[in-house]
């Protein structure tokens, strides 16, 4: 994909889905009784793994456009697949699925694509082990293929080294199949959505600071879920809006939980122009409209306990970064090294490239502001995220940005090009 500058970005969109409710209204409506109805679900090469894995568990699960529509057979009804689990390049359908699989009574086998074999899945496989599941890595390497097999689970309360909504929903997970409740301390509170959907679908789960608690055998019912548009996904249009001169840019019906919005905190800390409208609640998740306008940035430091509520929005945060008065220093987010690439690495492989001033550091990145970025080869490592942040950057380049393996956007965000040239004046090739 070729990215040209842009003279200006104007108008309204709506972003797909979030991707981590999609996933986990597909999970929790395949373990409910009933049926479960979701529209504006996320319809990416992730969330669809998801379906995938519970069809060949024999949940009745039917898709049209946005809507999907499934068939619960509650805690106990999954069936043994023919086959083994294909999670694609999803770390949330993975990790999240060992959790419930951990507490079946049959044996499954859990793979991925080569971005996922090589993603760490001990901090799954610890945690489950204690609380008596019988998880491994097939390779002896603590990464997929796992195999994990029937086994008899208690609760356990566990601290958990890491601040992961995916390490924290796997525990919970395997605590609806446990003797006993279950509860996950975390050093920062990560997303809560599993939290909120769980207790939608009628768990009895409780939170109180960085410590989340469920307790065993209850009765999920199916519900209508309506998914947000994701943060993460908008959080390019963000980027955008301040960056490009003369933007202003209208994001509808937009995620902004607490434990998801730091993009937004951040941003303003920075400068920008960004209004929330139209705030409301729908099944405990908030929602708003955002507004952006382009407005000067300057440098800020990332860090602490901000890092969990905007990991995946790092590398586009990074972008702005390199265009913004003086220095950014983005710190505790060793977590990038593990996504679908090394955050870090890339990014600052990729910026350098572009004439940025950035180091990399041993958890983040420090960026110098400058007033322009050069056009450049970009290699987006097959990680969508990379790929459009580089798609932003291509947008106030001086010459043209070139992105090899763009096809990647369509793990979280299919149409985001398409989106992307809506709003501009001058056409992406």
């Amino acid at each position: 994909m070729k990215i040209t500058h842009a003279k200006s970005l104007r108008g309204e969109l709506t972003v797909p889905g979030d991707k981590s409710i999609s996933h986990r209204a597909v999970m929790f409506g395949s373990i409910s009784e009933g049926m479960t109805e979701i529209t504006n679900f996320l319809n990416g090469a992730d969330c669809l793994s998801t379906i995938s894995c519970f069809q060949k568990m024999g949940i009745d699960i039917t898709q049209k456009d946005t809507n999907v529509t499934i068939h619960g057979k509650g805690l106990h009804g999954l069936t043994r697949p023919d086959s083994v689990l294909d999670c694609g390049n999803s770390g949330t359908t993975t990790r999240l699925i060992s959790g419930i699989l951990a507490g079946q009574s049959f044996e499954t086998q859990l793979t991925g694509d080569a971005s996922i074999r090589k993603r760490p899945m001990k901090r799954i496989i610890t945690p489950l082990s204690l609380m008596g599941a019988d998880i491994k890595s097939m390779q002896e390497n603590e990464c997929a293929p796992l195999i994990i097999r029937p086994a008899s689970l208690h609760g356990i309360h566990y601290d958990s080294p890491v601040a992961s909504a995916q390490v924290k929903s796997s525990i919970l997970l395997a605590g609806l199949y446990a003797k006993g409740p279950t509860s996950v301390t975390e050093p920062h509170l990560s997303r809560n959505h599993t939290e909120i959907m769980l207790h939608y679908f009628g768990a009895e789960v409780t939170s109180e600071g960085t410590t989340s608690s469920l307790m065993p055998d209850v009765f999920l019912k199916g519900q209508k879920v309506h998914v947000p548009g994701d943060i993460s996904s908008a959080a390019y249009f963000l980027a955008a809006g301040l960056l490009v001169p003369g933007s202003e840019i209208l994001i509808r019906n937009v995620g902004i939980n607490k434990t998801r919005d730091g993009i937004l905190r951040v941003l303003k800390e920075m400068g920008g122009n960004i209004t929330l409208l139209n705030e409301q609640y729908d099944q405990g998740e908030p929602t708003a409209d955002l507004l952006v306008k382009s407005s000067p940035l300057h440098g800020t430091i990332i860090g602490g306990e901000l890092i969990p509520t905007l990991i995946d929005e790092i590398p586009v945060l990074a972008i702005a970064a390199s265009l913004a008065e003086g220095t950014t220093i983005i710190r505790d987010a060793a977590e990038l090294k593990v996504k679908e690439s090394n955050r870090i690495d890339v990014m600052v492989e990729n910026l350098s490239a572009m004439g940025a001033a950035v180091q990399a550091t041993e958890d983040g990145m420090i960026i110098e502001g400058k007033p322009s970025l050069k056009g450049a080869k970009i290699n987006s490592c097959n990680d969508h995220r990379i790929a459009m942040s580089f798609a932003v950057a291509g947008l106030i380049a001086e010459g043209d940005v070139d992105i090899a393996g763009a096809e990647c956007v369509n793990i979280s965000y299919p149409d985001f090009y398409r989106d992307l040239y809506s709003l501009c004046q001058k056409q992406l090739i």
